[in-house]
């Protein structure tokens, strides 16, 4: 490869490869990611949506607000993305703005309906390459039956129903792209139940059954579904939300030498949605070493 030229405007890359056999590759990318109600500092983990929107066949990546979402976000801009970055908490969603100058925040609840169709409205005409639903939050650790059904609505309504309704609400989006990309950021507990998890649980295993359809739904057209399931992940505030303090929080990570951190799934999110457009990830599992199980971790005396 030759050259690479960028040119910046609002919410958008205009962008040309020029390649030694004289090859050309134009492309406009714009990046969208969204957070909702109760998945910032009142979950532990950011929901997020995030949609690049590319004029040709090329490379998508992802992005978000706090955690993962954050890590996310900055990751892209780095490499030369424009990120807009959408969520509930404004007020937080502007300092992640103020980070960098290719990231643009937008008010967004994915647990409110007329929110995301305003959010969808604010895009215009603007298709989208790449979706990243990084919803998710986990708000009790009660066992079953002592469970509070309300805490499980919520769980549910941040975790699948979120996901469901910006995934739906931006399908034709990400048709009109063409070629495009959904993923899907569930969890190691979509995958394995364990003690006293059970709101969470249950809902992630619902949230990787949501991607496991579509797939199969648009089977045919040019969209890849990817799911990808991080295990223990070290975050300021979703054990803490969770447990309820940050020094029961201390503990779900006291003696594990290295958990993952969010820039690791973030990184994982980027590789997942860079491949060629005719591979799909259908799952990536994600654990440090000193995890080899939900229930089994390395912890040093």
């Amino acid at each position: 490869m030759q050259t690479m030229q960028f040119v910046m405007a609002t919410g958008q890359i205009n962008a040309q490869i020029n390649f030694n056999n004289g090859t050309k590759i134009n492309y406009n990318i714009g990046i969208q990611t969204g957070f909702g109600n109760g998945t910032t500092a009142s979950s532990g983990r950011t929901t997020s949506a995030t949609y690049i929107r590319l004029d040709s066949e090329s490379w998508s990546t992802t992005g978000a607000s706090s955690g993962i979402g954050a890590a996310t976000a900055k990751l892209l801009a780095e490499n030369g993305f424009t990120v807009i970055a959408a969520a509930r908490r404004f007020d937080r969603l502007n300092e992640l703005a103020k980070s960098h100058s290719s990231i643009e925040a937008i008010e967004l609840d994915v647990t409110d309906q007329a929110s995301v169709d305003n959010f969808v409205k604010a895009l215009g005409d603007r298709s989208i390459g790449l979706l990243v639903n990084n919803a998710g939050g986990a708000f009790d650790s009660a066992p079953i039956e002592k469970a509070d059904p309300a805490v499980w609505q919520k769980t549910y309504e941040v975790n699948v129903l979120g996901t469901l309704r910006v995934t739906k609400a931006l399908l034709p989006k990400l048709r009109a792209n063409g070629k495009s990309h959904i993923v899907v950021v569930t969890s190691t507990a979509g995958h394995a139940t364990y003690e006293n998890g059970g709101s969470y649980t249950s809902a992630k295993y619902a949230e990787l059954a949501l991607a496991q359809t579509l797939r199969l739904e648009l089977n045919g057209e040019p969209i890849r579904v990817s799911e990808i399931a991080p295990g223990m992940v070290k975050t300021e505030e979703f054990s803490a939300v969770r447990l309820g303090s940050k020094e029961a929080a201390e503990k779900v990570y006291e003696g594990v030498a290295e958990p993952l951190t969010a820039e690791d799934i973030a990184e994982a999110i980027r590789w997942c949605a860079m491949a060629p457009s005719h591979v799909n990830v259908d799952s990536l599992i994600i654990r440090p070493v000193a995890q080899a199980a939900n229930h089994k971790i390395h912890r040093s005396k």
